[in-house]
C-alpha cells in the first residue's frame, strides 16, 4: 500500500507527487528476510518495501525486477531500523516497534503482528528508536534512541524486562559481543559504553572524543556507527572512524577519512564504511585505504551484507542512505546495480 495521496493534490498529478516522494526521501534502514532472498527496505516516509533479490540477480531481470513486490506503510514517521528472525521483522520509529510475519508480508499481507512502546518517562515523550539489536541467547530485543536508554524486551511474552542507563544524550548505535553477552552503545553524547547484560549494568565507557588522535571538534563528539568482533571495536561519527582495543580501552588505528560516516561492519580481513558520501569504503585493519566503491546515493546512512547460507546465490552488499535507491554490490569491487523504491 503507498502512502494516500493528499486530498490536495488532484489524482491526475499522483504521479507527481510521487517523484516529489521519490525525490526527497531517504532510506534509513535495510534487513535481508530469514530465506535470504528478499530485502527490506525502511523510508522516512514510514514505508517499508520488499525487494526480491534472487528476480533482480537472475539472468532475466528486468527493469521491473529492481522495484518492490510490496510496498507498505509500517510507522506514520521514518522507519529507523529493522531487524530479523526466522519468522518475523521487527521495524522501529518514533516511540514505538512492530512485528510483522516474513510468511504474510511475502503473501502482501502486511497486517502488524504486534506494536510495543517502551515504558518511557512521561506519557509526552515519543523518541525516536535509532537501533534495534537482537540478543539470541536471550531471546530478546534490545531498543535504544532517543531517550538515552537501553530498553530490553523479552520476545516470549512482548514485555519489557530492564531499562539501562548511563548515557547522557541520544544513542545512535549498537553492537553485540555474543560470546559474553555484552552490549555496546554509542550516542550523541561522544561516549561508547560496554554492557554486561548479566548483571544488567555499565562495566565500560570509553569518550572517544577525548582522545586526541581521533577528537575531530569541527565535527562534534557524538558516535554514529560501531561495530565488534571479539575484543575490538570499530567506531565512528564525529571523531574519526578508529579500530579499538576494547580490554585496554586503546585507539589502536585511526583510519584517515575526514568524512563524518554513518555506518561500520567488519567483513573477513576487511573493515567496511559508509556516511557523508556516496562511496563504500574498504579499509585494512592496519588503516590502508583499499578501495572507495562508488554508489548512486549522494550521502550513505546503512550498509548491509547478505550472508545466509540458504541462498548463496544472493551473497551481496547492500548500499541505501540519501535516495530512493539501494545499491547493490555482487562483489566489493563494483556497483552491479540499483533496487528503487
Amino acid at each position: 500500500m503507498e502512502r494516500a495521496v493528499p486530498p490536495t493534490v488532484p489524482l491526475g498529478q499522483m504521479e507527481v507527487f510521487q517523484a516529489l516522494q521519490r525525490l526527497h526521501m531517504t532510506i534509513f534502514s535495510q534487513c535481508f528476510s530469514p530465506c535470504g532472498k528478499f530485502l527490506a527496505a525502511g523510508n522516512n516516509y514510514g514505508q517499508i518495501a520488499i525487494f526480491s533479490l534472487s528476480a533482480a540477480l537472475s539472468s532475466e531481470a528486468k527493469e521491473e525486477s529492481k522495484k518492490p513486490i510490496v510496498t507498505f506503510q509500517a510507522h506514520d514517521g521514518p522507519v529507523y531500523s529493522m531487524v530479523s528472525t526466522d519468522r518475523h521483522l521487527f521495524s522501529a520509529g518514533d516511540g514505538e516497534v512492530k512485528a510483522w510475519l516474513w510468511a504474510e508480508i511475502l503473501k502482501k499481507g502486511c497486517k502488524e503482528l504486534w506494536c510495543r512502546q517502551p515504558p518511557y518517562r512521561t506519557s509526552l515523550e515519543v523518541p525516536e528508536i535509532n537501533a534495534l539489536l537482537l540478543v539470541p541467547k536471550e531471546n530478546s530485543l534490545i531498543l535504544a534512541g532517543g531517550d538515552c536508554q537501553l530498553h530490553t524486551m523479552d520476545l516470549e511474552t512482548g514485555t519489557f524486562t530492564r531499562a539501562l542507563r548511563g548515557h547522557t544524550d541520544y544513542i545512535h548505535c549498537l553492537a553485540l559481543r555474543d560470546r559474553n553477552p555484552e552490549v555496546l552503545s554509542g550516542g550523541e553524547d561522544g561516549t561508547v559504553r560496554l554492557w554486561d547484560l548479566r548483571l544488567a549494568k555499565e562495566v565500560q565507557t570509553i569518550e572517544v572524543y577525548k582522545h586526541e588522535e581521533c577528537s575531530r571538534p569541527h565535527n562534534g563528539r557524538w558516535i554514529g556507527c560501531l561495530a565488534t568482533d571479539s575484543d575490538w571495536m570499530v567506531c565512528g561519527g564525529g571523531p574519526a572512524l578508529t579500530l579499538w582495543h576494547l580490554r585496554s580501552s586503546t585507539p589502536t588505528t585511526v583510519f584517515p577519512m575526514w568524512a563524518p560516516q554513518k555506518h561500520v561492519t567488519f567483513y573477513q580481513d576487511l573493515i567496511l564504511s559508509a556516511g557523508q558520501g556516496p562511496c563504500v569504503n574498504q579499509w585494512q585493519l592496519s588503516g590502508e585505504l583499499k578501495a572507495q566503491v562508488p554508489g548512486s546515493s549522494p550521502g550513505l546512512l546503512s550498509l548491509s551484507l547478505n550472508q545466509q547460507p540458504a541462498a548463496p546465490e544472493c551473497k551481496v552488499l547492500t548500499a541505501a542512505g540519501n535516495s530512493c535507491r539501494v545499491d547493490v554490490f555482487t562483489n566489493l569491487g563494483y556497483r552491479a546495480f540499483s533496487l528503487s523504491f
